[in-house]
């Protein structure tokens, strides 16, 4: 089978996007020391590249984000296509978009009860580099990350 040419700029991103709509349970990857740790994880809301993931103060993936915020979530498609997104985990300030991550999750809701239960940590993954790679090329595409408006901007 002859290898498909490299995607346009666009293309990757495009075809980037639609890998990521489609992992609903990425594998984000943080630092327990000098150990990696790798874990399934269901993000709560997702815009382009950036993603938000929700945790409990008291887990081990919060710990480890708070001694080392650089993570790695990968997202990987039935056909193997891939996607990479290398960037720094931050605790969500925002009330507006915490209280809109909040409202649409009824798991988040049945689970904590409260969006004030000091258990509950809202991270927002804001990307670095993304990359792409369709199945089985060993060929990773760059990706431009686009910025999610910040604190203080609509959600």
């Amino acid at each position: 089978m002859k290898p498909l040419p490299p995607p346009s700029p666009e293309e990757a991103r495009q075809l980037a996007l639609a890998v990521v709509a489609a992992d609903k349970f990425p594998m984000l990857a943080s630092m327990d020391g000098l150990q990696p740790r790798v874990r399934p994880v269901s993000p709560v809301l997702t815009e382009g590249f950036t993603v938000w993931v929700a945790s409990m103060r008291s887990s081990g993936k919060t710990a480890e984000i708070e001694q080392n915020d650089r993570v790695e979530l990968c997202y990987l498609t039935p056909d193997h296509d891939q996607v990479r997104i290398t960037g720094v985990a931050e605790v969500e300030t925002d009330d507006p978009r915490r209280q809109r991550i909040w409202d649409d999750n009824p798991l988040l809701r049945a689970y904590l009860k409260s969006i004030d239960n000091a258990e509950f940590v809202l991270y927002r993954v804001e990307p670095k580099r993304v990359r792409y790679m369709r199945e089985w090329a060993l060929e990773y595409h760059e990706v431009t990350p686009v910025s999610t408006p910040g604190p203080g901007t609509a959600p």
